[in-house]
C-alpha cells in the first residue's frame, strides 16, 4: 500500500509563518469549498463545473497571494531570488503559480479530477441521495484541487527558501 502524501500543514510545521499561510488558505479553501457543495445540489446541469470554475480562479490567486507568489509578487523579487521561485515552481511542476490564473489554467487543473467531476453531475438526478452525493463531491472536488495546490505552495516557498509577505491586516 502506497504510503499518503503529507498534507500542506505536515509539510510547512517546522516553519511557523509557513504554517500560518497555510491555515489562513484552508480557511479560504473550506469556505470556497462549502460554496462549490451548495451548488452541487442545484439540480441545473452544468452549473456546478461554471461554479467551479469561478470558485477555483478567484481562490488560487488568493492562495498564491498568502504565499507571495503571484506575478506582481514574484516580479518585485530580486533578480536571483525570481530565477530560484521560478526553477522551484518548474520542480514542482504547478501551472498555476506565478501565472494569471485564466478559465483555461482552471479548466486544466480541473481536469485531474474529471471522473469525480462526472460522477457528480450524474449523481444530480437521483432525486435526494443524488443531490447529497453531488453536494458532498463538489466539497470534495474543490478540496482535493485547493489541497494540492497548497502543497505545491509550500514546496516552492521551501525550495526557493523565500520569504513569505505580512499577513494581510497587518
Amino acid at each position: 500500500m502506497a504510503a499518503k502524501a503529507p498534507d500542506a500543514r505536515q509539510m510547512a510545521a517546522d516553519s511557523p509563518p509557513l504554517l500560518a499561510a497555510v491555515e489562513r488558505s484552508r480557511k479560504l479553501l473550506h469556505r470556497r469549498a462549502l460554496v462549490a457543495a451548495a451548488a452541487g445540489v442545484v439540480p441545473v446541469p452544468g452549473l456546478d463545473w461554471a461554479v467551479d470554475a469561478a470558485l477555483l480562479s478567484r481562490l488560487i490567486p488568493q492562495i498564491n497571494a498568502e504565499f507571495g507568489l503571484t506575478p506582481a509578487q514574484i516580479d518585485r523579487l530580486a533578480p536571483q531570488q525570481r530565477e530560484q521561485v521560478q526553477k522551484a515552481v518548474a520542480l514542482v511542476g504547478s501551472a498555476l503559480i506565478g501565472k494569471f490564473i485564466t478559465r483555461e489554467l482552471v479548466l486544466r487543473a480541473a481536469q485531474a479530477v474529471g471522473l469525480r467531476l462526472s460522477a457528480q453531475q450524474a449523481a444530480k438526478y437521483v432525486p435526494l441521495a443524488g443531490q447529497a452525493a453531488s453536494a458532498a463531491l463538489g466539497y470534495a472536488t474543490l478540496r482535493y484541487l485547493g489541497e494540492q495546490h497548497l502543497r505545491d505552495c509550500v514546496r516552492v516557498v521551501q525550495a526557493a527558501g523565500l520569504a513569505l509577505p505580512a499577513p494581510p491586516g497587518t
